[in-house]
Parts: C-alpha cells; structure tokens; sequence
C-alpha cells in the first residue's frame, strides 16, 4: 500500500469513527422552550433520560407509547397509589413501566431530589403544583444544569391544556401530535361554549364535591381550578367560586343558602372510607349509583332543588386535570342544558379518546346520574 493509499484509508477510518463517537450529538438539538408559567428553558431534544413527575397518560397520548421508553424516572404513587386502577390497567399492557424508577412525592414529602440526580436526567417535567411545592429542590436541579420544564392541567383552563400538550409534544420530538390534540380539546371547549351561548337560560347553580369522605363529612370542593373551572366551563354558575379560591371544604350551611340547581361528586376507585363515591376503572354502575343516592341523605338535601329534581351526578375524580377531561365538561354540560347537547354522548366520548389516542381502554363507571 502507498502512501497515497495509506492516507486516503486513514482519513476515511477517522470519518467513520468520527461518525460512531458524534452522531448521537448531532441528532440531538438543543432549543429553547417557554414553559407554562412564562420560564425559558434551554433542552437538548428530543430527551432521553426524562423523570415525569405527573400526567402520565397526557404525556403517553402526545409521545406515543414509545416516549416511555426515554422515561427513567416516575413519581410512582401519584399514578399508581392515585389511580390504582389506571394504573394497573396500564402495566398490564407494558409490564416494563414497573421497572421505571420512583422518585418520590411532593404531596408526600417523599420526593428526592437525590434520587433525581442519581438517574442522571437530560429533562424533569413537573406540575405546576409540583414545581411550586418543591421551591429551592427544583432550583437545585437547574443549578446541576438539569432542564425543569413545568407543565400544568390541574389549572382546567384551555390555555394552560393546549400550552401544556404542545409543550409535550415538543418534548417528545411529536410536534405535530400534540398540535393535533391541542387543536381538538381547544375545539371541543369551543363546541361546550358555542352550545352554551345559544341556550338562552341563566346560568344554572353547581356544587360540585370531592366523595371521598362519603355523606357524612363534607370534603374538598373547588374555585378556580380543577372541576371549579369545569363546572364554570359548561356553563354552570360555582356556588364555591366566592369563598374557596382553589380548592378546599365549604361551610354546610352555605350550600343549603346556595340552592344549587345540580350537584356533582367526584368519586374514584381507591376509597379509605366505605360509604365514599366509587367512580372508574371496575367500577360497577349499581355500586356507584347506590352511594352517590346516600348523599341525599345529609341534613336539609332534601330540600335543594338539585335534589328535589333528580339533579345529583357521579363523575370520574380521575377524569379531571388531563386532557381526557373535555368529556367530564360535556356531561357537566350536558345535564346543565340538556337540549343543546341531545347529539352529544360524553361517555362514548371519553372512551373514543383512549381508542385514538393510548393504548388501553378502560371499563368501568365514568359518569353517572341518581337516577338510572
């Protein structure tokens, strides 16, 4: 070999290496993102170390069941202690998201910043909630030059969903996905909305409470954010809205002043108390709607127009703070004004989401009325 030879072969043996050492680099893009709550974030994209702090099923709706496979790190009880359920049905089509890392809690306190860093993450995504929660120990992740990108459902506004859907699919390298779903939860909004407009009738009276404790304790209802926005967005007046501002118990007496016109409770699979709300996954439709009918039974019910009108519903706590919620607002809707949303079924709804859009389909009890 000469020595034209030599070097033409020495050059073409450090473009391939070169090839092998710096293609991974080169298909990565870093940009800078705006996240929810107006941050600038810098991220290498798409991201393959990601530590999801919530949403789970927005972020495997947008990415693709595949985006799971850059997932290294969950907060594990915030799905499956949550949602068992959900979660379970989940597992049991990809047995491999049991192997992902727990990283804690917020609400818990169980969170650990040192078991973040311990996965050794290109990206955190974080609630809003959680973010806020976490104050300095989300800074420290930022400060070992880890991206924070903060996303946000809970507030139930279609601003933060469709912003927080587009930010998933930015993540998740499906751009176009995640425009494709935020344009339909904007448009569905819009269709409550319009439906809403034309209707002619004041605003009907909603309370709205979370069963978790069952008939004989009042639990936590909602002002501004989660089934507080909903309510508002179907076209309901929130008798909460002046005295909780997000979310928090209200004084007895001042639902039965109130009067509400239609009376709503979140109920989900995994009650510590017996006589709550069941509501989800498994759930039966008897079992449901026998424990939602024992709410009438709190002192002076029966005398609240809701009441006297068969106007008391179940819904789906789990079908709140996500994308998937568009349908929970259509069955709110739907009872407020039952003749603009006669062509409208919000149950068929919710699971024709999942058909499209995930890969499981739950059965259970979703929404429900008093009377059959």
């Amino acid at each position: 070999m000469n020595f034209k030879s030599v070097a033409s072969w020495l050059a073409a043996s450090l473009i391939s290496i070169s090839a092998v050492f710096f293609a991974p680099s080169a298909m990565a893009e870093q940009k800078t993102i705006t996240d929810v709550i107006g941050r600038a974030v810098k991220v290498d994209l798409p991201a393959k170390r990601v530590v999801l702090g919530f949403y789970f099923e927005d972020y495997m709706a947008v990415g693709g069941e595949k985006a799971y496979d850059s997932v290294v790190g969950i907060s594990r009880e915030a799905w499956e202690g949550w949602v068992p359920a959900n979660w379970k049905m989940h597992l049991a089509h990809r047995p491999s998201l049991g192997d992902i890392a727990d990283v804690g809690e917020v609400e818990a306190q169980t969170f650990s910043i040192e078991k973040v860093l311990s996965l050794n993450p290109d990206l955190v995504i974080l609630a809003d909630w959680q973010y806020q929660a976490l104050g300095q120990d989300a800074h420290r992740l930022e400060e070992q030059g880890i991206p924070v990108v903060v996303v946000d459902y809970n507030a139930q506004t279609v601003e933060r969903h469709v912003a927080s859907t587009v930010l998933f699919g930015q993540l998740t390298g499906q751009d176009a996905r995640g425009k494709e779903i935020a344009d339909f939860y904007a448009g569905a909004l819009k269709d409550i909305a319009d439906r809403v407009a034309v209707s002619g009738k004041p605003k009907p009276k909603v309370y709205v409470e979370f069963g978790n404790k069952g008939p004989a304790e009042y639990s936590f209802t909602y002002g501004k954010n989660m089934w507080g926005a909903m309510s508002t967005a179907a076209g309901g007046d929130n008798i909460a809205a002046p005295f909780v501002e997000w979310w928090g118990a209200i004084n007895p007496e001042q639902v039965l002043a109130s009067k509400p016109d239609a009376i709503f409770i979140s109920g989900r699979e995994n009650n510590k108390s017996e006589t709550a709300l069941p509501m989800g996954e498994g759930v039966k439709a008897d079992e449901a709607r026998e424990k939602l009918k024992a709410f009438e039974t709190r002192q002076g019910w029966n005398e609240l127009p809701a009441v006297k009108n068969d106007a008391l519903f179940g819904v789906y706590q789990g079908a709140s703070r996500t994308i998937s919620d568009f349908a929970m607002v259509q069955y709110i809707a739907k009872q407020l004004y039952p003749e603009q949303f006669t062509d409208v079924d919000p149950v068929a709804n919710y699971l024709g989401y999942y058909k499209k859009y995930l890969p499981v389909v739950p059965e259970g009890t979703f929404a429900i009325a008093v009377k059959g």
